[in-house]
């Protein structure tokens, strides 16, 4: 009795075993099928990713074959474009056209912005060169192209050109606006005022305000608020422009259908020039009187002591105003060529930096910092002194978003009291030099 049971329990275990190993063997030879689908699958897709890239190559081959090709490099696309035709085949003109630039501005522009955008090489990955990263933003910025065709061309990921243009438009605002974007010294207060007389013949006078929109996709919230008065979603921006074409302040960025009277009320720019702080201190002498020096501004700012505008046209015999006079007249004529600095900075500035001009894809908490990068680019571009290209105008004039016009200001209620009676000194300084 003893021995059958001995003999079932041996039965058992034996039988437990040979369940367990044929367990082991069925989970061995599942994870082996597992593995070599996984391999499959890999191999499967890299497979596939050559072949559109071949494809593309051959495309690409085959366009560049019906056209009549300019350059060796233009339908290159490998990941060592940057450090083998960049750096080595482009010519300044080459340089100029893509990335809006001379040479030497690029890599002045590049020691500058080092300390922000250096990284530190992984065990994974090697940190992508401050260099390459400065010239992906700027790609972008002066053509407004999509992030995978600059992806493609640098050969770099579409979230590293995101993440360059990001970052390369935070650090030129941190470093570069106390060099670039500031308020003039009273020797650059000066220099304007002559450079407003010598080439626009308005006396007396600083710096001119105008308005810049940009064209952005809907925004998730408030996107009535955006509609400008052309019909279209922007932002908009305000800015002073020295006699030299440079910005000296920008106040970016309010919804489209913003008033830029509001606008210029709420920036320091309003409180800086009312308290004197863009002229020097005793004030100058005008026709007579010491005087600040002014800014001139279009018909939809509210006149003031430091701010010159135009007089309301007459417009058919309705007009609640008088005809205006022949002194009042040529004061208009001579404001609005004076103005002509701003819409010219402006006009410069968008034929420059494309993402201005054209429809800007990128998300409300980007386009500021981008407007304010792209303005003190400018200034950095115009200080050292690089070509401007004047076919660059003519892609603007193309633009599907052409700048909006605003309301003239009639009301008088936000003008200043004794602003008038200034005014009335400009038109007497233009009928004595007529």
């Amino acid at each position: 009795m003893e021995e059958g049971e001995q003999l079932r329990s041996l039965m058992l275990l034996v039988t437990y075993l040979l369940l367990k190993r044929r367990r082991d063997v069925n989970d061995a030879s599942a994870q082996r099928r597992a593995e070599i689908q996984r391999r499959v699958r890999h191999r499967q897709y890299f497979f596939q990713r050559q072949r559109r890239m071949l494809m593309m190559m051959i495309a690409s081959g085959i366009h560049s074959n019906v056209r009549i090709r300019t350059r060796p490099w233009t339908t290159t696309r490998s990941t060592d474009w940057w450090e083998r035709v960049v750096m080595t085949e482009f010519q300044p003109s080459d340089w100029l056209d893509k990335f809006r630039m001379s040479r030497d501005t690029f890599f002045y522009l590049c020691d500058k912005l080092r300390p922000r955008l250096a990284r530190q090489d992984t065990s994974f990955r090697l940190a992508l060169p401050v260099e390459k990263r400065v010239a992906v933003a700027l790609w972008r910025l002066a053509s407004n192209v999509e992030y995978r065709t600059i992806s493609s061309l640098f050969g770099v990921g579409k979230s590293t050109v995101c993440r360059c243009v990001r970052d390369m438009c935070h650090a030129i605002v941190a470093l570069l606006s106390s060099i670039y974007l500031r308020l003039p010294g009273e020797q650059e207060l000066e220099d304007s005022a002559q450079l407003f007389l010598s080439h626009w013949g308005f006396p007396h006078c600083v710096a001119a305000i105008g308005s810049l929109h940009t064209a952005i996709i809907t925004p998730s919230n408030n996107a009535s608020d955006y509609a400008n008065p052309a019909g279209w979603l922007s932002v908009i921006s305000q800015v002073a422009v020295s006699g030299r074409g440079h910005f000296w302040d920008v106040c970016a960025s309010f919804p489209g259908g913003t008033d830029p009277a509001d606008i210029l009320q709420n920036s320091s720019l309003w409180a800086t020039a009312a308290e004197g702080g863009l002229s020097p201190s005793p004030p100058p002498t005008f026709m007579g009187k010491s005087l600040r020096y002014v800014l001139l501004g279009e018909a939809c700012y509210p006149l003031q002591s430091w701010l010159m505008k135009a007089y309301p046209e007459e417009k058919g015999r309705r007009a609640s105003h008088a005809t205006l006079t022949e002194p009042q007249r040529t004061f208009n004529r001579q404001l609005g060529r004076a103005l002509r600095v701003s819409e010219e900075a402006l006009l410069r500035l968008r034929a420059r930096w494309q993402c201005l001009s054209k429809r800007n894809d990128c998300g409300l908490d980007v386009v500021p910092t981008m407007i304010l990068a792209c303005c003190i680019l400018h200034n950095v571009c115009e200080s050292h002194g690089d070509t401007f290209r004047p076919e660059w105008k003519e892609e603007v004039s193309e633009a599907e978003s052409p700048q909006p016009s605003h309301k003239q200001l009639l009301s008088t209620g936000m003008d200043q009291s004794n602003a008038e009676e200034i005014r009335h000194l400009f038109c007497d300084y233009f009928q004595h030099n007529s």
